[in-house]
Formats: structure tokens, sequence, C-alpha cells
């Protein structure tokens, strides 16, 4: 175990990271086997030692923010002596194939409690819009004020996507990857549009159905493959790109475009990342995000080549970062009234998967955009909106 605590210790210097050190963000060892698990395993071997007990950090996302910042993934790559014992792809690396609704029974459907404890009051799960440079139709919002908490920032985020879209009265919208709803109910409600959601998950459809009964929005159990012979005046997609994997990129942008009307406006948000890959982390393959991938600039560009022309594209990644850290407030102050229903392993899995998706954004190494496309490009000109 002292050599493979050795090799370790080697791969943490320059970092500020000392096992068993004094600071939050120094992880404290409880079995000796920790070390040999994560050379053998990598990320793996990480993340779930920590579900198992075998370490503890007080500070996760800080541990993750330090390891991420001193490109701890990029060194061991220089040295092929440390990669061959240590595959350790911290965050958001080797991944597989999107399966449609593969996530909504790994994910999504787990229970709804969970959600309603860690989100905001719409349950609108992707990043919150924390900085508010303008003022917003049909927000509470003042004009210029940053937002103060996770309700006010996901309202904010919301209405922005409505005024990025130009949305108005009586347009029909499509939400291509619905959630509970967030949207379809903000966009009917403050803006009075037409809205349609798609989800793969059971349970997301069961509560949007019981908690927009009153408006007219409809929200459908349906793969986004399956949108044939319907038009719209505008599409958003928020937090569900991630999930559709690079092989069928292209495909999702032209179902877009077959659906969207020649003059309307299609809002992509989603996460991010510095460079093109073709796999994802195995740890949040494994417990978290089955068959996820993270876009890169350069993927993204290539897809819509042809299809779309690219209007605004808008990072505010820096404040998925504030939105997680809130969740996991939400999360830990809640844990009580709804641990009976997940217990210890669970508690400790989501508290990994919240803290060092929080370190990963931090630190910068993945991003959140906004990007809007239009069909033919939009007449007198786009004007970006913030």
């Amino acid at each position: 175990m002292k050599k493979e605590r050795q090799i370790i210790e080697s791969l943490l210097e320059g970092t500020g990271i000392a096992i068993n050190g004094n600071n939050p963000h120094d992880p404290q060892i409880h079995n000796e086997n920790f070390y040999s698990r994560v050379l053998k395993y990598g990320s793996l071997g990480l993340g779930e030692s920590y579900m198992d007990g075998w370490w503890d950090c007080d500070k996760l996302d800080q541990f993750f923010h330090k390891i991420l910042i001193a490109d701890l993934d990029r060194r061991i790559k220089k040295n092929w002596v440390l990669a061959l014992k240590l595959s350790l792809n911290i965050i958001f690396n080797p991944g597989k194939k999107s399966k449609a609704f593969e996530i909504g029974k790994k994910h999504y459907d787990i229970g709804n409690d969970l959600y309603r404890a860690m989100l905001d009051k719409r349950l609108t799960y992707t990043c919150g819009y924390w900085s508010q440079p303008q003022s917003k139709r049909g927000s509470s919002m003042k004009s210029g004020k940053d937002a103060k908490n996770l309700n006010e920032a996901q309202e904010a985020k919301l209405d922005l996507v409505c005024r990025k879209i130009g949305l108005t009265r009586g347009k029909k919208v499509l939400d291509i990857g619905s959630g509970w709803g967030s949207f379809i109910g903000y966009a009917a409600k403050k803006y009075g549009a037409d809205a349609l959601g798609i989800t793969v998950s059971k349970e997301q459809k069961a509560l949007a159905d019981k908690l927009y009964k009153n408006l007219p929005v409809q929200t459908r159990l349906q793969d986004y493959r399956d949108i044939i012979n319907e038009k719209f005046d505008h599409i958003v997609s928020l937090g569900m790109f991630e999930h559709v994997g690079c092989k069928n990129y292209r495909a999702f942008m032209k179902i877009a475009h077959n659906a969207i009307k020649d003059d309307g406006l299609f809002l992509l948000h989603t996460i991010g990342g510095n460079d093109s890959i073709s796999a994802i982390d195995p740890w949040i393959v494994k417990y978290i995000f089955p068959n996820g991938m993270i876009p890169s600039i350069k993927q993204i560009g290539k897809v819509i080549e042809g299809l779309f022309v690219m209007e605004d594209w808008h990072n505010f990644g820096a404040d998925y970062d504030k939105t997680l850290m809130a969740w996991h407030k939400n999360f830990e102050n809640n844990w009580d009234k709804i641990k009976s229903n997940y217990g210890e392993k669970f508690h400790r899995m989501w508290r990994y998967y919240l803290l060092s998706c929080a370190g990963s954004f931090r630190a910068r190494k993945i991003q959140l955009w906004q990007i809007v496309l239009s069909k033919k490009g939009f007449r007198n000109g786009y004007k970006t909106i913030r």
C-alpha cells in the first residue's frame, strides 16, 4: 500500500491537496485499500470508494476544483508510467451512445420527492441565470439586480429563454426534454404561448400533468425522433442535448430543422466541453447519466452546418457552479425528510455528483451555452439579448 500511496501523492504535488491534511479540501482516507482501488479503476474507483465511505472530504467541490485547475488529467497523460497505473479521468470523459428512455428510468424516475427537495419551486433541472443586466417582461425581478436565490435565478433563466426567441401570445413552442414542465408552464402563464413538452421520463410527465393541468400546455412521453409532421413557431431544448450522443447530433438537428417554421428560432441550452470527445466519465455513466455526452463547439458547429444560421452564442457556465451549490444545499437541508427512501450510500453518491460537477464548472473545464439558431438568418439581424 505504501507504494500506491506514494504514486497518488506524487500526482497531487502542486495541487494544494494533501492526503489526510488539515484543509477542508484535503481527503481523509479511512481505508488503506483506497490507493490501489483508485490506481486500478481510476475515476470509477475514486467515486465508488467515496460512496463506500473509504474516504471523506469536508469540501468536495474545492477538492475537485483544485484537481481540475491543476490539469491533473493532462499531467497523467504526459507521464506514460503513471498513465499505465492510473486512469484518473475526473469529470466527463469516456461514455456511451444515447439510448432514448434509459436515462429517464435511471435518473429522472428515481423519485419526484428527491427533485422537489433539491430544485427550485418550478422544478427546473438546468442551470439558473444569476446575473440580470436588464429588466424582463413579466418577471418579478428588478432591472440590473443579480438573483438572490435559486427561485429567482431559475425564473430569470426561463424568462431569458422566452425573450431570446421572441416569444409572444399564441405562438406554438416545443420544448425538447421538458422535464417537470417548468418552461412550458412559464411560457404559457407569462407569455400566453401554446406550449408542448416532450420527455422520456414517466415520473416527469405525471407530475408535469398535475402541476400544469389548469394551463393550455401538454407534456408527451416521447422521444425527439418521433416528432413527425408537426410545425412550431419556436423550439427550445434546455439541458437535454447532453443525452443525445455525438452519433445522433446531426439527426437531432435535422428533426429540429424540419419541425420549426422558416421564420422561427431554435434555442439550444446545453452543457459544453472545451474539447471534442466521444465518451464520458465512467463513474458518471454508471451512476448518474447513462449514455451521456458533452458536446464541443466544433461538434455543434459541424452538425448545424447547412441547417441553421448561428445567431447568438452565450456562455454563462460559471452560473452552473452557483446552481449546483444551491441544489446541494437544498439536498442536504432536506435529506432527513427523504432519506428513508434512498439510504446513506445514495446520499454519498448524490453529494459526490453535485459537488464534483460544481468543481468542474468552477474550474471552467465545462461550460453552459445558450445558442440561438435560425433557419435562414434572422431578418434585419438578430438583436442579442442578455
